[in-house]
């Protein structure tokens, strides 16, 4: 399980430091998806810094911090959550697939962290 547990964890948190990054340099596609939900380009840095703290997080729980990994985790899924639940108040399911995806990893990540530190 420990195997499952390092596999899905960094490329959880591979995949939200990229999107972070996207996120804090204000990538075109990030601000096209953004306007499209009815997201306020101002609010693009601050989601890119909660997903580099979720990020972050799961790097801690790797490194002896268990329950930052955990927290982190459980953060992640309520983040991408609201994400999924933004796309469908906006009626824009063309690009859903992608936070739909992300929930599913973020879901993942937290079910083996449980898994690991029962």
């Amino acid at each position: 399980m420990f195997t499952a547990y390092l596999i899905v964890t960094i490329a959880t948190i591979a995949i939200n430091a990229w999107i972070a990054y996207a996120d804090l340099t204000r990538s075109p596609v990030v601000l096209k998806n953004s306007a499209a939900v009815n997201v306020p380009e101002s609010w693009i840095p601050t989601l890119g810094s909660l997903k580099a703290a979720g990020a972050a997080g799961l790097l801690l729980g790797l490194f002896g911090v268990p329950y930052i990994g955990t927290a982190a985790a459980v953060g992640l899924v309520l983040f991408y959550f609201g994400a999924v639940i933004t796309h469908v108040r906006a009626r824009v399911f063309r690009t859903i697939a992608l936070p739909v995806g992300l929930l599913a990893v973020a879901v993942a990540a937290l079910v083996v962290d449980l898994a690991q530190t029962r």
